[in-house]
């Protein structure tokens, strides 16, 4: 259960990102077809496997008692830094520029930049550029949470999954309150959630 949990919780930390974007695009009416989310989709999870195969190589090198330690205490850390970096842009109502702190301020250029062609769409190409922005947020986490144990198949499965509902759950609600209020949550909901994994994983 414990496993199953873990690999849960990250997975919608990491995915809650896929959630600004599409509420991005939803708002510049910005579609997203099915083949470029399951092309976002695969790169996104191959991404997270690759991070997390880092992960189990380095465990290898450490005693188990101070590699889920370790691992723990890295990602109690980067769910505090979303927390700390989301709370001080709500405080401060400013935006940033970094693409893991996204809000939806943010995400509109960056949805009609990522619309290279103007078409209204977003095409193959596109998709992939997209994937791996993602991508790079979740590779620090990926690594942390192997390196404490959570299961690498059961997060690669649920990250493929989310990350295709998310997206589409992004784009579908664009233009609603929620849309609005996850766009500006999200970091910090991410945050919370690698806080609350990396204290499971810490007394696991």
């Amino acid at each position: 259960m414990t496993l199953f949990l873990s690999a849960l919780l990250f997975s919608l930390s990491s995915n809650l990102d896929n959630v600004v974007v599409g509420t991005a695009y939803g708002l510049k009416k910005i579609k997203i077809g099915l083949l470029p989310n399951l092309i976002i989709a695969l790169i996104t999870s191959t991404g997270t496997l690759l991070a997390m195969s880092v992960g189990i190589y380095i465990s290898k090198f450490l005693p188990d008692y101070i590699s889920n330690s370790f691992g723990a205490g890295v990602i109690i850390i980067l769910g505090g830094y979303f927390v700390i970096k989301s709370k001080t842009k709500l405080l401060n109502n400013k935006n940033s520029k970094e693409l893991a702190l996204k809000n939806i301020g943010d995400m509109l250029e960056y949805a009609e930049k990522s619309d290279l062609d103007n078409s209204g769409d977003i095409n193959i190409k596109e998709a992939v550029l997209v994937a791996f922005a993602l991508t790079f947020n979740n590779l620090g986490t990926g690594i942390a949470a192997s390196i404490t144990g959570v299961n690498i198949q059961f997060t690669v499965i649920f990250t493929f999954i989310l990350s295709i509902v998310t997206l589409k759950l992004g784009e579908t609600i664009g233009n609603n309150v929620l849309g609005n209020f996850l766009g500006k949550y999200a970091p910090l909901i991410s945050g919370i959630l690698l806080i609350i994994l990396g204290i499971i994983e810490l007394f696991n």
